[in-house]
């Protein structure tokens, strides 16, 4: 670098004036320039002499200052201007146009701060460049129609859907935004605010692994979405006519008697003509497993034991009671019972968890005898006949019905009354039973109405009030029994043909589509759920 650039000194840059091409100039050349006429011509290398030499040489530094000068001048009024622009466009700015630092150290403290600001420059780059990537590019609209600009009234006067929504007179006419506006006001006035559903959520944001699962779930497969109750949905019962359950031997006498095994797929059927039969249970043919005929013995009543491992079976003018030993294949007849002076046995019930056996007798008492040992507990009795008897669902209480109407609550341990009460509106009572649940209590009487009640009102109401009374039979209600899941009410009748229907809980309403019309439905004596199948089996005896 000359020296004479680094020691010249620098010109003031607010003046803005720019420097002469005399000023820069020796005096001697200043004089030379100054003379008129034409200029000479310059001497060959021969004849010129050292100092005209050095004089030449000088004048050539000369020039090449000046344009060093006119370029600072440039850049000077370039940066003048240009003094609010980025750090790193003015670093460009600098290189381009060279500075008049052009010492080295100076150089490289510039570039080691300019290195920082660029950084600096560069974050803020890069984030309102992603700022911008998130919004689209706008687009100018092809044209613009002005009547969309123009607002457009509503006729309200002349509106029969609107008319309602003008306040006063003035309204005649109101622009769409304000009629959307009224619309929403008395909407929110309808609903008594805003509802929830109106206000949108915001999506959560999520990473690329998780979009799948972040995504709704119902656009991401195909199927069957629509999910099935998981209570019985009342009306129409939805079910189908399988196999007569003694289809390969039908009874050539009444049935009196019908039970599914509570651990086996095996239903009993069993009759007034001295036998009872097993059958296995598949749908189709459900083949016979075996018969157990009992000499002089019509059955009244037959039922399995809680543990399915017997079958116990009175008669209608006897007081024997069989018990058939299934794994042993051995009958018992059962005699005489001790303390049990009875004629004739015939109704009975056991408790749910199998321990206890009460037998109805006809002057009224209810003995509890133990059904390991079968031998007498103890007596319990009533003003009346006892028409029906049955454990609650704990096996810690009796319900009695009498046949003047009265229903007495017993306890098992003290064998003492607890509560009794009058069925509402019976004359005559037939049939009691209880729910497993522990819920409700059933009463039939022999006008055909069945009264159903809340267990807790029992216990400790002396006139407590039926939830529902049914009375779609018109005669004497003979038969009643839950299904296990306290959903359905069985109620028959065995004076007619056909009377028997099916009682939806909670609703207590009659499904409409049973029984099924031309089904041949006989007097029906019993009815059983069955507790085996994954759906709710029921049997109902006919006559064969």
């Amino acid at each position: 670098m000359p020296p004479e650039r680094r020691s010249r000194k620098k010109p003031d840059r607010r003046a803005g004036v720019r420097p002469s091409l005399k000023t820069q100039m020796k005096p001697d050349q200043r004089s030379r320039a100054g003379t008129g006429g034409p200029p000479r011509k310059a001497a060959p290398s021969s004849q010129r002499t050292p100092l005209a030499q050095r004089n030449m040489a000088t004048a050539a530094l000369a020039v090449v200052a000046a344009k060093a000068e006119e370029e600072k001048w440039l850049w000077q009024q370039h940066r003048l201007t240009l003094e609010d622009k980025p750090a790193v466009e003015r670093y460009l700015e600098e290189l381009v146009f060279r500075d008049v630092e052009t010492d080295e150290d100076a150089l490289l403290r510039r570039l080691q701060g300019a290195r920082v600001q660029v950084h600096e420059d560069s974050d803020d780059s890069e984030m309102e460049n992603e700022a911008k990537d998130n919004f689209p590019p706008q687009k100018k609209p092809v044209w613009v129609d002005e009547e969309d600009e123009d607002e457009e009234m509503v006729d309200m006067k002349n509106n029969r859907f609107q008319k309602d929504k003008m306040k006063n007179a003035s309204e005649s006419k109101l622009s769409k935004e304000k009629l959307q506006g009224r619309l929403k006001e008395e909407f929110q006035h309808v609903m008594g605010g805003v509802p929830a559903w109106t206000e949108t959520s915001k999506r959560k944001t999520s990473s690329d692994d998780s979009t799948e699962e972040d995504e709704d779930d119902l656009l991401q497969r195909t199927g069957n979405f629509l999910s099935t109750s998981a209570s019985l949905p009342r009306g129409i019962l939805k079910m189908k006519n399988c196999q007569h359950a003694n289809a390969e031997q039908p009874t050539t006498a009444q049935i009196s008697s019908v039970q599914f095994h509570p651990c086996a797929q095996v239903v009993m059927v069993a009759g007034l003509d001295n036998a009872f039969s097993l059958f296995q249970v598949d749908g189709k043919t459900n083949p016979k497993i075996q018969s157990i005929y009992l000499e002089k013995f019509p059955i009244f009543k037959a039922c399995f034991s809680v543990n399915g491992e017997q079958v116990l079976a009175t008669s209608t003018h006897s007081k024997v009671l069989y018990i058939y030993d299934m794994l042993a294949g051995k009958l018992i007849p059962g005699h005489q019972v001790r303390g049990l002076n009875e004629r004739i046995v015939r109704s009975f019930e056991l408790s749910p968890d199998g321990s206890f056996l009460l037998i109805n007798s006809i002057a009224g008492y209810s003995h509890l005898l133990s059904m390991k040992t079968k031998e007498l507990i103890g007596s319990m009795k009533s003003n009346g006949r006892v028409s029906s008897s049955t454990f609650t669902s704990d096996s810690k209480k009796i319900y009695t019905y009498s046949g003047d109407g009265e229903v007495c609550v017993w306890d098992v341990n003290s064998r003492k009354c607890l509560n009794g009460f009058v069925d509402e509106g019976s004359l005559h009572g037939l049939s009691i039973a209880a729910s497993r649940n522990g819920q409700y209590v059933a009463c039939g009487s022999c006008c055909g109405v069945v009264n159903i009640y809340n267990q807790d009102s029992c216990f400790q109401e002396t006139n407590p009030k039926p939830i529902k009374a049914i009375m779609n039979l018109v005669t004497g209600v003979t038969s009643l029994a839950f299904n296990p899941t306290t959903e359905i009410l069985a109620v028959a009748s065995e004076k007619i043909k056909e009377a028997v229907r099916l009682v939806h809980l909670p609703s207590c309403t009659v499904f409409s589509n049973f029984p099924v019309v031309k089904k041949n439905i006989s007097h029906v004596q019993s009815i059983d759920f069955s507790t085996v199948f994954s759906f709710n089996s029921f049997a109902i005896p006919s006559i064969k």
